[in-house]
């Protein structure tokens, strides 16, 4: 005899809060910083809670209860996070800041598990070349680094126009 819908609907729910925590625990990095291992991961857990979560059945039914639970709790977790923001500070976590007024802190690295060389690919991007040209870098929650440089840098070092 094949179980009550709502059964789907609680394992897509569990698979789901695992997931959210595992992702977490990873860090803010796995957000945006994904290569080719990283994609071959989430292809496999994918498949890997597809089945948890239907218990191998690939019925039509089956697939839409899990896919609205999992829509569903999305919305309600979206909603409880604009009436309680720091609990999403808690749960999603909160912006670090990783270069202060041109120095590079380094045990917020450690903490963030980057490297320096990230860090200097972010203000490459920004057409900085150096953390002293940099007024503050943010390590955001969606694994980004802003940068603000310094008023003067321009990326040339010095914030004047070079001819050529």
């Amino acid at each position: 005899m094949n179980p009550p819908f709502w059964i789907y609907a609680v394992r897509a729910a569990v698979i789901m809060a695992f997931l959210f925590v595992a992702f977490r625990v990873f860090g803010k990095r796995m957000a945006s910083q994904m290569n080719i291992y990283d994609l071959a991961m989430i292809m496999a857990v994918s498949n890997a809670v597809q089945n948890a979560m239907t218990g191998g059945r690939g019925e039509l039914a089956v697939g839409l209860y899990t896919s609205t639970s999992i829509i569903v709790l999305a919305y309600l977790l979206t909603r409880l996070f604009i009436r309680a923001p720091k609990l999403e500070q808690r749960l999603i976590g909160k912006p670090t800041l990783i270069i202060s007024n041109g120095v590079l802190l380094p045990d917020r690295l450690r903490k963030e598990r980057l490297t320096e060389d990230e860090v200097m690919e972010a203000l490459r991007q920004h057409g900085l070349t150096k953390p002293d040209e940099v007024q503050m870098a943010v390590f955001e929650v969606d694994g980004s680094i802003s940068v603000v440089p310094k008023k003067g840098s321009s990326g040339d070092g010095g914030g004047k126009k070079k001819k050529a």
